[in-house]
């Protein structure tokens, strides 16, 4: 018995937190615990990581890496065993969620759909191109580790195992990507437009496959139109009903300087309305809470949504997510070359199919050398969005724990190269914002 060990087991016996079925009180006791390590070791790998300019959130994801059983969990299993038992995860899972949510209804606030438009031929160019190789390449490697290994769990068909590493391939991670384009100042950039308009695109097709596979594997593909109808109606209720009836509302918060406490709250409640129907009809809660955020009122609104919500859920809760991620990242798996081979090609698989194909897509487009480059290096990360939709993957037994690791080191290390080679490549400070129409800002 270690130290750890030595001291916090009899703590957790007198506190009946050894027992499997922790009473709630037992189950917040350890969820306090858990949230002040990981805001801890979040803002430590964060101060590290960046002396190497790379943002906070790549750092919280490598965090949950480090907490889960690969390092700490391969080391000091006792510690991992003590700060995380099974019974509390169901607790940690939700109020990750709910930290995910808050963050996508930010980036939603803060889209810019009006400059989207303005270069839509170029995002749409970008994002078919970004989905299609990946989509080819991620396919071909389904297609290999289904016929040619025991990797995928056996109730995975042929068809759901190429989809599913088809849609891994080409999501991108579009809430990073918006912090990277506000952080570089490329906001109303044609780089910064066209990248957060592909990503948006990208990110809404993989999540039609992603409900192709989930309707697919259990065997009913009304689930898939429900999903998928349903969302597109979700899109439209926001945007031709919810949002026209906020702006009207919002003119008196406008006029009064201020959005009243019961106001930010009905606002909140919109956004989990909206992420409880998208969680609902199988799209997950991030979709439903990056519309509403896109439907609310520019000006006053979105401004103190914005100063009241981001702190909260980027500081506090969001961190809670790439820890859950990190629990369930078990890279020692991955224990032959062989293994490690086939991860090297999941890898360059993911970097050739989306950073190359959207670079020539933006250069067939019209746009500069340097800005293609910059464009095809920004959506190449994976991020955030990529954990999520291999944590949907694990959880529904679509895919083993061995390519869960797999596709988990991709999105870790295809974030970590935007950054630097981003600044190796283009560089920033040379680019223009595009100006906006009056009145057409939204």
């Amino acid at each position: 018995m270690n130290d750890i060990t030595r001291v916090y087991y009899p703590f957790r016996l007198r506190m009946g937190l050894e027992n499997p079925l922790m009473t709630n009180l037992q189950l917040a006791i350890q969820f306090f615990l858990q949230l002040g390590i990981i805001l801890i070791v979040c803002r430590i790998m964060g101060m590290i990581a960046a002396r190497f300019g790379q943002p906070q959130v790549v750092a919280e994801m490598i965090a949950g890496v480090c907490m889960g059983p690969s390092l700490l969990g391969l080391f000091l299993p006792e510690w991992t065993e003590a700060l995380f038992p099974k019974e509390s995860m169901k607790v940690l899972f939700p109020v990750s969620q709910l930290g995910l949510a808050l963050y996508m209804f930010i980036v939603g606030l803060e889209f810019r759909v009006d400059i989207v438009r303005k270069r839509f031929g170029s995002s749409v160019a970008v994002s078919l191109a970004g989905m299609a190789a990946p989509f080819v390449l991620g396919s071909m490697v389904g297609w290999f580790l289904h016929e040619h290994t025991a990797l995928f769990p056996k109730a995975t068909s042929l068809t759901n195992a190429m989809v599913f590493m088809g849609a891994s391939m080409c999501i991108t991670a579009f809430p990073m990507l918006a912090r990277i384009i506000h952080f570089k100042g490329l906001a109303g950039t044609t780089m910064g437009t066209v990248a957060i308009g592909a990503g948006a695109i990208d990110d809404a097709a993989a999540w039609g496959m992603l409900a192709f596979v989930l309707a697919s594997f259990n065997g009913d593909f009304s689930h898939a139109l429900v999903s998928i109808g349903g969302g597109i109606g979700y899109v439209l209720l926001a945007h031709l009903v919810i949002r026209p009836l906020l702006s009207r509302y919002a003119v008196g918060m406008e006029a009064r300087g201020k959005v009243s406490d019961g106001e930010f709250a009905f606002f909140l409640s919109l956004m989990c309305f909206g992420s409880w129907w998208t969680d609902y009809i199988e799209l997950h809660a991030v979709f439903g809470a990056f519309v509403m955020g896109s439907a609310m009122p520019r000006g006053i609104v979105n401004r103190v949504i914005i100063e009241r919500t981001q702190p909260l859920a980027v500081a506090l809760i969001l961190p809670l997510f790439f820890t859950f991620s990190g629990l369930n990242t078990r890279l020692g798996l991955l224990n032959t070359g062989y293994l490690w081979m086939l991860c090297g090609a999941v890898l360059i698989a993911a970097i050739l199919g989306k950073g190359g194909a959207c670079w020539a897509a933006a250069r067939a487009s019209g746009i500069s050398n340097k800005e293609a480059m910059g464009i095809g290096v920004l959506m190449n990360a994976r991020g955030l969005m990529e954990l999520i939709i291999i944590n949907i993957g694990l959880q529904k037994g679509i895919i083993s724990a061995e390519i869960f690791a797999m596709l988990a080191i991709m999105a870790v290390i295809t974030t970590l190269m935007a950054s630097p080679i981003f600044e190796r490549l283009v560089g920033t400070g040379t680019f223009k914002a595009e100006e906006v129409e009056p009145g057409k800002e939204i």
